[in-house]
């Protein structure tokens, strides 16, 4: 009798699909941040050519930019950088603070409204808490959950109602090409930040009210290795247009800071250039220059 052949069973790989292969290796955290680096050096040279009506070399740069992906990889190099599995979530140091007992007392039982600017995902800690009721705008989204919108083009609120009591600009200041630029965006904060009306014991620190509010995030080198910018410095610029430094943290990559705004304390006339507080070859270059504001 003949004996029949087994029939070679098939493999796993056959007859399934991948569904426990290991997915492929995602952009690595240095090829990241040096993808993120270039993109804002490429902008920056971009803007300044533009400003010297360099179109020549304003558009090799342009070129170089889509060489590399554009916008929409700077944007998925920012995505992974803030992902949740390499811990770059910077609004998880937001809500840290806002859940600090002298935030609590002044959260009543409606949601505070939060305005973040450049956002990449309705997902990060700030989306999730359940305390804010968060309105997210970023020029270049795909994302139909965030609006499709400039801040500085953004119009101006024409009550109360349409004003906010935080705003997160979370490495968004640094990707402003022009320091006299990002100036006018801290400036444009003020006018869509409510008053917050809140009673504190005289003295009383732990009391004093947090609301409103602006949350920034900028690369530690900006503050600790500038010629023309340190904490003190942006302090002072803060001060002018009426904001107080409530909270602030320090890591090795990034600065955190929460200012809490008083428009019966800005802003002043005072004037911000760009001047040199810290000299050296190795600092960077980075500055905010802030004006008066012109009277139309």
């Amino acid at each position: 009798m003949a004996v029949r052949k087994a029939k070679k069973a098939k493999s796993l790989a056959h007859g399934r699909p991948p569904v426990v292969r290991k997915p492929a290796a995602s952009l690595s955290s240095t090829a990241t941040r040096t993808l993120i680096r270039s993109h804002h050096q490429l902008q920056k040279a971009h803007a300044a050519a533009l400003k010297r009506h360099d179109q020549s070399t304003a558009e090799a740069v342009r070129l170089q930019i889509e060489k590399q992906g554009g916008l929409q990889s700077y944007q998925q190099a920012s995505i992974k950088g803030q992902s949740l599995d390499r811990g770059g979530d910077s609004s998880k140091v937001l809500m840290g603070w806002l859940a600090s007992p002298e935030a609590k007392q002044h959260l009543g039982a409606d949601r505070l409204k939060m305005l973040e600017v450049g956002a990449l995902s309705k997902s990060n800690s700030c989306s999730r808490s359940g305390l804010l009721d968060v309105t997210r705008i970023d020029l270049h989204s795909q994302d139909e959950s965030i609006l499709q919108q400039d801040f500085m083009e953004r119009p101006l609120p024409s009550s109360s109602d349409e004003k906010f009591d935080v705003i997160s600009l979370s490495l968004v200041l640094n990707y402003v090409p022009d320091a006299i630029g990002r100036g006018e965006m801290l400036r444009r904060t003020c006018a869509f930040l409510r008053e917050f009306d809140v009673e504190c014991s005289p003295g009383d620190a732990d009391a004093e009210a947090v609301f409103p509010c602006l949350f920034l995030v900028l690369p530690a080198p900006c503050i600790t290795n500038s010629r023309y910018l340190d904490a003190r410095r942006l302090a002072n610029i803060m001060s002018a247009l009426g904001y107080r430094l409530s909270k602030s943290k320090l890591s090795a990559k990034l600065t955190y800071s929460l200012w809490t705004y008083n428009a019966e304390a800005g802003p002043s006339k005072e004037k911000f250039e760009k001047i040199e507080v810290h000299p050296g070859r190795t600092r960077n270059d980075f500055s905010i220059i802030l004006r008066p504001e012109e009277q139309g």
